[in-house]
């Protein structure tokens, strides 16, 4: 009994320990959940906003949990949030749960900070600044075009089809208009990789991230003779890979060349990034739009640019055609604040740090909650109400950030819209369609999307317009 007691005592001293600090200082409050499988499966499994205000509610703006193997601190103001990515962002690296970052790459954009990560970044944007994308637009038309008539009177996965769409533009992104054998082997093993993404670390025969990580190595392989091949002709072929294999093109940038291992994580990193995201969005767009279906007749700004293209006997959209989209781009907006399918993004603590009074262990990940915050009434009245109206006015300052802040943010955003932008013209202007079967609820794992992926009936659209 004496033993037991001692034990017991042993224990609760070694549990104080772990809560305390040198220097009296708490780690924030909260529940790590089971030993290394944490709280990763209520996560991923059930409304993210049931999970998060629960323990905000109970812990307060800042908590610790335990998600992909990871110790975490989450943080829900946009104070908090502004001080992570921006104001202190020396002292939170980028990072991602360790699957990810083996999957992705640990040369990748996303996990750097210093001169390294400025100088790809610089090359990166470079690929997706207005002047760049602009020209790409026949390109994503070509893509929609193909696509859109084989929804036509059936019945289609919104999800699953979003997703092509979104990864053929995607490897337009990173490769160009080339399509040959090689790109589309590299398409497959692409598909295979993202199968193990949101996995848990085991590599282990028969696990997805063992399979997963099978299929990065075939991958990085197949983009190395790629990129070789492309450096021996010296033909940098087109998209985001010309770019990194340029190196920006000047004396100084020869110098810094970038080895064929960071090319080939950061053309998968960027494709990463380019998929998942962009197709959920447009999902919601679609869901979003039909269940408010007077939104959908108030999109009178494609029916305009469609009958003035008809008239004017002009085929295919310009730049100019898709800064005339402004309720659109502002139901993009909403959309992305309304379903805030990333729902946090991933930092690091670099050191110690003290943070409203408690101390975030050096190694723990820090994630601020854009959930939270874009579905926070004090930021925006009626957060529940789908309202593009609100963003006639711009937001308040680091309240609402669907893709990010600071030095960090993504450098694709204009990309992403520009691609929604120019499906929705064509799809609103030529379709209708009916969602099939339960319409409110909602799956989880990674990313929040209608149940079943929204399967919907498409129908051709009785027009209008006059010639």
């Amino acid at each position: 009994m004496l033993l037991l007691l001692g034990l017991f005592s042993l224990f609760i001293l070694l549990l104080c320990l772990q809560w305390s600090h040198p220097k009296h200082k708490l780690l924030p409050p909260g529940s790590m959940g089971w030993p290394y499988i944490g709280e990763t499966f209520k996560l991923y499994t059930q409304n993210p906003n049931s999970f998060f205000s629960i323990r905000q509610k109970r812990y307060g703006d800042v908590f610790k949990t335990h998600i992909l193997g990871c110790p975490c601190v989450m943080i829900s103001s946009p104070k908090a949030a502004r001080v992570v990515l921006v104001s202190k962002a020396h002292l939170f690296k980028p990072t991602y749960p360790p699957s990810k970052e083996k999957m992705i790459g640990p040369q990748a954009l996303f996990f750097h900070q210093g001169p390294y990560h400025s100088y790809l970044k610089k090359l990166i944007q470079s690929s997706f600044l207005p002047s760049a994308i602009k020209h790409s637009i026949s390109q994503i038309e070509n893509i929609v075009l193909h696509l859109l008539p084989s929804w036509s009177n059936s019945q289609i996965n919104t999800l699953q089809q979003m997703k092509r769409f979104a990864f053929d533009v995607a490897m337009i992104s990173a490769f160009g208009d080339q399509q040959d054998l090689e790109i589309e082997r590299i398409k497959h093993l692409y598909q295979c990789l993202e199968k193990g993404y949101n996995s848990m670390p085991l590599d282990l025969p028969g696990t997805p991230f063992h399979k997963a990580m099978k299929a990065r190595k075939v991958l990085s392989e197949t983009l190395g003779k790629m990129i070789e091949k492309r450096r021996r002709n010296k033909e940098h072929g087109g998209g985001l890979l010309a770019v990194l294999l340029s190196g920006g093109g000047g004396e100084e940038e020869e110098k810094k060349k970038l080895s064929d291992s960071q090319i080939a994580d950061n053309i998968i990193g960027v494709i990463f990034a380019a998929q998942d995201t962009t197709a959920s969005v447009l999902t919601w767009i679609l869901k979003y739009l039909h269940d408010n279906h007077h939104l959908l007749e108030a999109v009178k700004e494609q029916d305009a640019i469609y009958e003035r293209k008809l008239c004017e006997g002009k085929r295919g959209l310009s730049w100019d055609d898709t800064r005339r989209m402004p309720f659109t781009s502002r139901v993009i907006l909403e959309t992305l604040r309304r379903a805030s399918v990333v729902s946090f993004t991933f930092r690091e603590a670099v050191e110690e740090v003290e943070f409203e009074g408690y101390l975030i262990p050096k190694g723990w990940k820090v994630l601020p909650l854009f959930r939270t915050i874009h579905h926070s009434p004090d930021f925006f009245p009626h957060p529940h109400n789908f309202d593009p109206s609100r963003f006639e006015e711009p937001p308040r300052p680091n309240t609402y950030m669907p893709f990010g802040n600071g030095v960090h943010s993504c450098p694709g955003s204009e990309m992403a819209k520009l691609e929604m932008l120019v499906l929705l013209h064509h799809l609103t202007t030529t379709y209708r369609w009916k969602v099939v079967g339960e319409e409110s609820e909602i799956q989880y794992g990674p990313f929040p999307v209608p149940k079943g992926g929204l399967p919907i009936k498409v129908y051709p659209r009785k027009k209008k317009f006059t010639s």
